[in-house]
């Protein structure tokens, strides 16, 4: 029951942001103009400042379990991998086969994951959860650039060459923001240490009110992606989209970690590493892949539905996940 409440309340905060963007909308509180516009201040500002911060703040590698980062960098490749060969043979749409890979292989770890795994692990599975963050959150970004470029089409309907779809991955806002927080961390490296054995220099320290400025746009980000999400969601799309949001909802939240799960099972991993295994790879889809398809010309109205139901059925397969893993004594 303790499990089934925290899934509960990680979610239900999520569904009432959305709910809260849907009802503004539908009083003429806000128009579509304004939930447009937010869409591209998250893309385009939000987001690449939240992912510079989050890597900015990694701090030592030192203490790395490296075959749990290598099995889940490994699986997610996989998953990738697998999730091509499911559009390719059961999405005909051309915008929303970007949409479904994208489920398919990409989680929501850095708002539900890393808290689920510091309920479920304690210190111990929030310290692994961490560390798979910091290699986890940038390869999902950089994966989905790649993904909702590789299937777009020029103004001609032809599909973008190689060079474009480069070209498309490298002006995008959040390689951009995920490539700062690097070369950030390899000068920090190169930083001597004062006297107290700290660094000489530090943003964070010596220059407090521009991390404090990156830090609150990176905090309104989630918040203010969910609200628009619920403007530019739409109940009545529902119907006629009900086969990509069971096939994409029935990957991310069920097959994916299933098949995670299993395999971790069975290469005998230590039983502190599951927390961050069940948070990584069975929280539902990022919120914002919502954002990102819209912005970037795929289908924007699915990627909605996917976060939304993604979301919902994540409450009660987390349970079963959890349920199961401490039956065999391994939560």
């Amino acid at each position: 029951m303790n499990t089934f409440l925290f899934a509960v309340n990680a979610i239900m905060p999520m569904i009432l942001l959305i709910f809260l963007g849907y009802i503004l909308k539908k009083k003429n509180f806000l128009d579509e103009q304004w939930f447009k516009k937010g869409n591209k201040l998250i893309f385009r500002i939000c987001l690449p400042v939240l992912l510079f911060v989050n890597v900015y703040n990694i701090e030592s590698f030192k203490a790395i379990d490296w075959n749990v980062v290598l099995y889940s960098e490994v699986a997610i490749f996989v998953i990738f991998v697998m999730g091509l060969l499911l559009v390719k043979f059961f999405i005909p749409d051309e915008k929303q086969k970007g949409v479904i890979l994208q489920c398919v292989f990409r989680s929501n770890f850095a708002i539900i994951g890393i808290p689920l795994a510091e309920t479920l692990g304690g210190v111990a599975g929030v310290g692994i959860a961490a560390v798979l963050s910091a290699f986890s959150i940038p390869t999902f970004n950089i994966l989905a650039v790649v993904a909702l470029s590789m299937y777009k089409r020029d103004e001609n309907g032809k599909k973008i060459s190689l060079f474009g779809c480069l070209k498309t991955i490298a002006k995008n806002p959040l390689i951009w923001g995920v490539l700062c927080g690097l070369i950030v961390l390899l000068i920090r490296s190169f930083i001597p240490l004062n006297t107290n054995g700290e660094l000489a220099f530090s943003i964070s320290r010596d220059l407090p009110f521009v991390y404090t400025a990156l830090g609150n746009v990176a905090k309104i980000c989630s918040p203010l992606a969910l609200i628009i999400l619920g403007g530019l969601f739409d109940f009545s799309a529902v119907k006629e989209l009900r086969k990509q949001i069971v096939i994409g909802t029935m990957a991310r939240v069920v097959v994916v970690p299933a098949a995670v799960l299993f395999v971790a099972v069975l290469l005998e991993f230590d039983s502190s590493v599951y927390p961050a295994l069940v948070a990584l790879f069975g929280s539902p889809v990022a919120v914002s892949s919502a954002i990102m398809a819209q912005e970037m010309d795929n289908d924007g109205v699915l990627a909605g539905q996917l976060v939304v139901w993604t979301s919902i059925s994540s409450i009660f397969t987390i349970f079963v996940m959890v349920v199961i893993l401490r039956s065999i004594g391994l939560l």
